[in-house]
C-alpha cells in the first residue's frame, strides 16, 4: 500500500466512525473519536477534551448529517497523520454549510484518535 492509500485509510477508520456518530447525533460516542486531550474547533468557541466536544455535538440540532471528502494528508510522524477535508453538514430546515477541516489523527494500530480538529469556514 502506498503512504497515500495508507493514510487515507488511517483517516478513514476514525472519520468514518465520527461521521456514524454526528449522523445518529450521538454526542458520547463522536467524542470518543477524539483523545482525552483533543484541541477542537467547530464554529463555536474552541474547547478541549471530550466533554466539551460532547457538549458541542448535543447542542447541534437532530437531523444533521456530515459527508467528507479527503483532500489530502501527510504523515507527519510514524503515529501521526495530518487530514484535510471538505465537509457537508445537512440539515432537515437549513442550507447545508461546507466547511475545511483539518485533522490530526494519532493512536494506532488501537483505533486511531482525533487529537486536533479544527474547522474553517470560507464564505
Amino acid at each position: 500500500m502506498n503512504h497515500k492509500a495508507e493514510n487515507e485509510a488511517i483517516l478513514r477508520g476514525v472519520l468514518d466512525r465520527w461521521r456514524a456518530a454526528v449522523d445518529a447525533h450521538e454526542p458520547e460516542r463522536v467524542a470518543a473519536n477524539f483523545t482525552g486531550d483533543a484541541i477542537f474547533q467547530g464554529l463555536h468557541p474552541y474547547t478541549v477534551g471530550r466533554e466539551g466536544i460532547a457538549e458541542y455535538y448535543d447542542s447541534q440540532p437532530l437531523g444533521m448529517t456530515a459527508e467528507y471528502r479527503i483532500l489530502e494528508t501527510r504523515r507527519l510522524a510514524d503515529d501521526l497523520v495530518l487530514g484535510y477535508l471538505a465537509v457537508d453538514f445537512s440539515f432537515t430546515d437549513r442550507p447545508t454549510i461546507s466547511v475545511n477541516l483539518s485533522v490530526l489523527v494519532t493512536d494506532w494500530p488501537h483505533g486511531g484518535r482525533i487529537t486536533h480538529y479544527q474547522v474553517s469556514k470560507l464564505d
